[in-house]
């Protein structure tokens, strides 16, 4: 499905299944897209994550109906709450005011209108890439599972505690891993494995909490990116989501992996904050079924 109409598709998927016990796997599902991908492109182009458009479309929808006289537990329960009190915490926090207040019609709420997708035609941007087919590889890390909801966040913690531990010793980092072997087998979890990798060199030994991992071989389209980090990575990620995959022709994204390739941050002046500083994106592709 071609990606700007999956994203609507989701959307609309979310928007008929809202009183629903749903998650940002069950929206990836309907539209076939793996769920990492599905996750992180929703957010680079709505600016939230799958997780929170759901909440507040279930919070501001809540609000109509108390103010329309709807019973506190009743309206809990149709948006997926374990009980009031978690109903109305969540409540206060979005809308400033309590189900209560609004029952009475003596406060604000908030609107959140439901998402509407359209490509902006930009013109004339030429995107980088190449495609290419790389045998198997054995990598050596640290890892660690992360929830897509929260992997923003605690993987840039999780590199930290890596040079912290005083890990970059056996581990520089050359790779950031993502793995979410069950999604390339069809199935679908609200967690995924990340690691922290270099290339596995076979006549060392492995560090005590360290594994290694074999990375199949895949086709993949690789994007270079240039300049200063995190800027530039964010960047390009943004372009691969809002211009290059809505414009993909013969290929699918493969589920399964992604990986972030970086250069050693020794051979630069600046280190990773140099505008010369080199990484790269690597998406695993297949053909699309004719």
């Amino acid at each position: 499905m071609e990606w700007t109409k999956a994203i609507s598709a989701a959307i609309e998927y979310i928007e008929n299944n809202i009183t629903e016990d749903i998650s940002a796997e069950d929206a990836a599902r309907q539209v076939n897209i793996p769920s990492f991908y599905f996750q992180k492109g929703f957010s680079l182009l709505c600016g939230y994550t799958v997780m929170e458009y759901i909440r507040s479309r279930r919070l501001a929808l809540a609000a109509g109906e108390l103010a329309h006289g709807a019973k506190v537990i009743d309206t809990a329960i149709k948006y997926c709450y374990d009980s009031p009190d978690s109903f109305a915490k969540a409540f206060y926090r979005f809308h400033g005011a309590t189900p209560s207040a609004v029952q009475k019609n003596s406060t604000m709420i908030k609107a959140f209108a439901p998402l509407k997708i359209t490509l902006t035609l930009k013109g004339g941007y030429t995107m980088d890439y190449k495609i290419v087919k790389k045998e198997s590889f054995a990598v050596l890390g640290v890892m660690k599972k992360f929830t897509y909801e929260n992997a923003k966040t605690d993987i840039p913690v999780f590199w930290q505690e890596h040079y912290k531990n005083g890990n970059g010793k056996y581990v520089c980092g050359m790779f950031g891993i993502n793995i979410d072997e069950a999604m390339s087998n069809g199935n679908a979890d609200d967690e995924f494995e990340y690691l922290i990798a270099d290339v596995y060199n076979p006549s060392m030994d492995i560090p005590e909490g360290f594994v290694t991992k074999i990375i199949p071989a895949l086709t993949w389209a690789v994007f270079p990116v240039k300049g200063a980090m995190p800027d530039a990575l964010q960047d390009v990620n943004k372009k691969i989501f809002s211009e290059w995959l809505p414009a993909l022709g013969d290929y699918d994204i493969a589920s399964g992996y992604s990986i972030e390739m970086y250069d050693d941050s020794k051979k630069y002046p600046k280190g990773t904050n140099d505008e010369n500083y080199y990484s790269e994106i690597w998406i695993p592709i297949k053909k699309k079924n004719t």
